[in-house]
């Protein structure tokens, strides 16, 4: 018998002997599961001396540098693979990633936008601490030289040169006849067989991907996998469109909104994707469980409308940039920053008196969003100050590349403290707003509570809206004490009170619901309750007066539709709407009793004609049939319904156009 184990042993040897020539395959980026990946055998018995200088720079600079050794990197360029492969392994913003393809000889290393060190000192690092290092094949002293090189520019120290040591060329070794030529076609059926398993183990445990393949014809990814991706997505999607918006923003202070119109339109359009992803997310993340296959639905949703939003921005980025074109137009920006910058730094002073004020009024977990703003605002500003100096400075030298860089910084941090400025503006009106909800929403819910109390002396009610009523009262009294004590936090007690007076709302509406019901019910109950007494009695009647010749079925159908008559009648002041219920169901069983009981006398008594053999009898049991099928298909029609019911870019577009920075090339 062909199992598991025996077919894993099989695959085993046969990886076994692939390994064993040193063979390596083409990597596609990935995600990257520790510090030091080593698909090559690079490193060899220096990897403990890679992972010591990886370890002094996170001790030293609480950054984390990641080496990725390969044989190539796929056809793709080193600093793509090397973006992707960051953005896949979800790396943090003070973190890098340096990707070495040995025999494409190529190197990237991968920063976020926002990284502590310019273009210009990364390019150093390259150049002085890993490339010399590369060149001799040192691949271990390439990656301890980063670590250092790293260390010593954060720290504003000259990059150390590493102390190179030669190595092989390839230490992948894969050269002279390739065993592929034999394990291939071995390999090729023992994997088809496995994989044949594999699917259809799969697809008896349950597994939602059913081992199916996804667009480019490798393994569908799993639930988690696809959670994890949308995940990571989401936040990169939300950070570039935030970044976009910011820069639109500039752009139309700068030139007008007709120049900027066409970004606008991308954003707005980011913007509406991601906020369907957001309510995908949340429907996923809610108490309302999904099916696997539901649930890789909402996932791919959530993944396609990110990349739509992306690529959208992606579309604008080149039209983007060559409009602000910060290099040839960093004077007029420079001024403009300047300006904003003065108006915003008389205002600090100023939100910091507001936010005293507001401390006297609340408690200080309503002021928790906004008591650092000014702060924060300052510390911005203060950057914008630095870097509006350097900008200075690089335009009288005549380096306009480089002060391009430095006015982009300045606007950004100016915009970030208007926004800190302006959001304890916005928190102000936003507590006073609600403390003049309080009281409406504090008597909107006392009157939500007299008319529930009024319905719990109803034992038909008190089930249902007991437990709100007592949850509700006890939140009114609670804000209303929170607020007689002193400082208080509005937006917090009133998000209270909603919540409990929503509960008690739909508890009423329903309580209300079913006493329109019960109206219409009881408005329709005598009318049925005569016509389900006048069946039962005409058929009471005929299988009384022929019970010779009556089966039993209909005598069943009879005592059945006497028993919901009887029902409907006990349940009429209680519970109009099932007593119509049953009323009804006794009829209906009233009327097939007696069709039942002529059926079954139809072939004796010359009054009912031949019902129970051919001819007519036939065609009646045919329209019978018929007009069942038909009752059952419109009933059906009448009941049925609806079912129930990348890191932050430095610029505007998304994160293939503006994700990541670096530096690397050949070596």
């Amino acid at each position: 018998m062909f199992t598991w184990s025996a077919l894993g042993g099989v695959i085993g040897l046969l990886f076994a002997a692939l390994w064993g020539t040193g063979t390596a395959v083409a990597d596609q980026p990935f995600a990257v599961q520790s510090q030091i990946t080593d698909r090559v055998g690079a490193l060899g018995d220096r990897r403990a001396e890679v992972q010591q200088a990886l370890d002094r720079l996170t001790a030293q600079r609480r950054v984390q540098l990641l080496v990725v050794y390969v044989k190539d990197f796929s056809g793709s360029n080193a600093q793509t693979w090397a973006d992707r492969t960051a953005q896949q392994s979800g790396i943090g913003r003070r973190d890098l990633l340096m990707a070495v393809g040995t025999s494409a000889r190529q190197y990237a290393v991968s920063a976020d936008q926002n990284f502590a060190l310019t273009d210009a000192q990364l390019d150093e690092v390259a150049s002085v601490a890993i490339e010399p290092a590369l060149r001799q094949n040192d691949w271990a002293g390439a990656a301890i030289g980063a670590a250092d090189g790293y260390d010593a520019a954060l720290g504003g120290q000259p990059i150390p040169a590493p102390q190179v040591t030669p190595g092989t060329a390839n230490p992948s070794g894969d050269s002279g006849p390739s065993p592929l030529v034999w394990i291939l076609p071995v390999g090729a059926g023992v994997a088809a067989g496995g994989a044949f398993l594999y699917v259809r183990s799969r697809q008896r445990r349950g597994d939602p991907s059913g081992g199916a393949l996804g667009p480019d014809g490798r393994p569908a990814p799993t639930l988690d996998e696809l959670d994890r991706q949308a995940g990571q997505l989401l936040v990169q999607t939300d950070d570039a469109i935030k970044t976009s918006e910011q820069e639109v923003g500039f752009a139309q202070a700068q030139f007008g909104a007709e120049a900027a119109a066409p970004f606008a339109e991308a954003v707005a359009f980011a913007k509406e994707q991601l906020d369907a992803a957001f309510r995908v997310r949340q429907r996923l993340d809610d108490s309302e469980p999904e099916t696997p296959e539901q649930r890789r639905a909402m996932l791919e949703e959530i993944l396609a409308r990110c990349q739509a939003a992306d690529q959208r921005l992606d579309a604008q980025s080149a039209a983007f940039d060559r409009l602000r074109d910060l290099e040839k137009n960093a004077p007029q920006v420079l001024a403009q920053v300047q300006a904003g910058h003065q108006e915003l730094a008389t205002k600090v002073g100023t939100a910091r008196q507001q936010l005293a004020e507001l401390a006297s009024r609340y408690t200080t977990s309503a002021l928790e969003l906004v008591k650092t703003a000014p702060d924060e605002a300052q510390s911005r500003l203060d950057f914008a100050r630095d870097n509006l100096d350097r900008a200075g400075n690089e335009l009288r030298s005549g380096t306009t590349a480089q002060a391009a860089v430095h006015v982009q910084a300045a606007e950004s941090a100016v915009g970030q403290a208007r926004e800190l400025l302006d959001a304890v503006d916005r928190h102000a009106h936003e507590l006073s707003e609600a403390s003049q909800a309080l009281d409406a929403a504090i008597k909107d819910t006392t009157d939500d509570l007299a008319t529930a109390q009024g319905l719990l002396s109803d034992e038909r009610w008190r089930n249902e809206l007991a437990p709100h009523v007592t949850r509700a009262a006890e939140v009114t009294s609670s804000v209303q004490q929170e607020l007689a004590r002193g400082p208080a936090d509005p937006l917090a007690e009133l998000r209270r009170l909603q919540e409990a007076n929503q509960a008690l709302d739909q508890a009423l509406d329903g309580v209300r619901d079913r006493q329109a019901r019960e109206k219409a019910a009881r408005a329709q109950l005598d009318q049925a309750v005569l016509a389900a007494r006048g069946e039962i009695s005409a058929s009471t009647d005929f299988i009384n007066t022929h019970r010779g010749a009556v089966g039993s079925t209909p005598r069943t159908r009879l005592a059945e539709a006497q028993r919901l008559l009887a029902k409907a009648v006990e349940l009429a002041t209680t519970d109009p709407v099932s007593a119509l219920s049953s009323a009804e169901q006794a009829g209906s069983l009233a009327n097939e009793a007696g069709q039942l009981a002529r059926q079954d006398i139809g072939g004796t008594d010359p009054a009912f004609g031949p019902m129970g053999g051919g001819g007519g009898g036939g065609r009646m049991a045919d329209a019978m049939i018929g007009g069942i099928l038909i009752d059952s298909i419109l009933n059906s029609g009448r009941r049925s319904g609806g079912s129930r019911p990348a890191p932050t870019p430095g610029s505007f577009g998304g994160t293939a156009t503006r994700g990541r920075r670096g530096a690397g090339g050949r070596f």
